[in-house]
C-alpha cells in the first residue's frame, strides 16, 4: 500500500471568460452551485480524500478565493452578537482545522502544464491531486477518494476519463487504452483536443489527476505549443515513456460547469437535492 495523498493543486489562474460579465471581477471558482461556490465543493472532495495541503495557483485578480478559504473574525463576531450560531458554523466549517492553504502566483497565462509546474516547490518529491474545479463532479464517494484509493493499491499516475461524443473530442485530452482491472485501464497513447477523425478513441481526460512528482520533470523539458503554453497533456504523454499510467473510469455524474449550459444542468440537479430547498425546489420545476 502506498502512503496516502496528502497534497491537493488547484490551478485557478483562468479568466473564466466563457462567464463574462460575470468573471470580469468575480473568479469563476466562486460562481455558487446553490449555495457554495465551485471551488469549495473541490476542496471538500479532496479533504473528505485525506488530503491536508491544498496548493492554489492563482493569478492577480484571484483575491477572492484567499479570503474565501480565511478566517473572517468580524462576521464571526457578528453573527455570534446576533446569535446565528447555525450560520457561524456553516463559516467556521469552510476549511477544517487541520488543513492549510498555499497560494502561488502563477505570473503568466501558460497554460495548465505550466500551472502544475508552479506547485512544485511545494510538492517535491510526494504524489499529488490535480482538481479542475470547472468540472463538478456530483458522487456518493467523492471522486478523488475513488482515485486515491486505487493509487493506494497501484501506485500509478491516474486519469480520470468517462466517454464523450466523438464530435467533442476536440475539447479534450483524449487517451487509447489497454484493458488493466476494473475500472482501470493503461494508457499507451494520449492527445491533446484532436480532431473527430484523429481521435485515437472517445475516452477523454476529465478534471481529476493523481500524477507522481517525476511529471514535473517532465513538465519542466516539454516544448511550449499552441499559444506558447505549456500542456499538461504533453508531460503526461513524456512521463509514460518511463512510468505507468493509468486511465480512471470514475463513478458519479460529471457537469462541465466551465460552460454555461453545463453550469445551469449542476445548479438545477443539486438545488433539486438541497436539504433546506430541494422538496420545494423540485415541485416548482415540475410545474414547468
Amino acid at each position: 500500500m502506498k502512503p496516502p495523498i496528502r497534497i491537493a493543486v488547484f490551478p485557478v489562474a483562468g479568466f473564466g471568460s466563457r462567464f463574462l460579465p460575470a468573471t470580469k471581477a468575480n473568479p469563476k471558482e466562486m460562481l455558487p452551485i446553490v449555495d457554495k461556490p465551485l471551488i469549495q465543493y473541490a476542496v471538500e472532495e479532496v479533504v473528505a480524500a485525506g488530503v491536508t495541503d491544498l496548493v492554489f495557483i492563482t493569478g492577480r485578480h484571484k483575491r477572492a478565493i484567499a479570503d474565501h478559504f480565511d478566517k473572517a473574525p468580524e462576521m464571526e463576531a457578528d453573527l455570534e452578537a446576533r446569535g446565528k450560531t447555525q450560520l457561524l458554523e456553516i463559516i467556521r466549517s469552510i476549511l477544517p482545522r487541520n488543513v492549510n492553504c498555499i497560494y502561488i502566483r502563477q505570473s503568466e497565462p501558460l497554460g495548465l502544464g505550466h500551472a502544475v509546474l508552479c506547485a512544485q516547490p511545494v510538492v517535491r518529491d510526494e504524489p499529488f491531486l490535480v482538481m479542475l474545479a470547472d468540472d463538478f463532479i456530483d458522487s456518493e464517494t467523492p471522486v478523488a477518494s475513488q482515485m486515491a484509493a486505487e493509487f493506494a493499491r497501484h501506485g500509478s499516475s491516474m486519469l480520470g476519463v468517462q466517454d464523450v461524443p466523438r464530435e467533442q473530442t476536440s475539447s479534450y485530452g483524449i487517451v487509447r487504452t489497454r484493458p488493466f482491472a476494473d475500472r482501470l485501464e493503461d494508457v499507451s497513447a494520449i492527445v491533446e483536443k484532436p480532431r473527430p477523425e484523429e481521435a485515437p478513441s472517445t475516452l477523454a481526460v476529465i478534471g481529476r489527476y493523481v500524477l507522481t512528482p517525476r511529471i514535473f520533470h517532465h513538465l519542466a523539458h516539454v516544448k511550449p505549443g499552441a499559444g506558447g503554453e505549456i500542456q499538461l497533456t504533453d508531460g503526461i504523454a513524456a512521463l509514460m515513456g518511463e512510468e505507468r499510467v493509468l486511465a480512471y473510469r470514475f463513478e458519479g455524474t460529471r457537469y462541465d460547469c466551465g460552460s454555461k449550459l453545463g453550469y445551469l444542468k449542476a445548479t438545477l440537479q443539486l438545488g433539486m437535492k438541497h436539504p433546506e430547498v430541494g422538496a420545494e425546489f423540485t415541485q416548482y420545476v415540475r410545474t414547468l
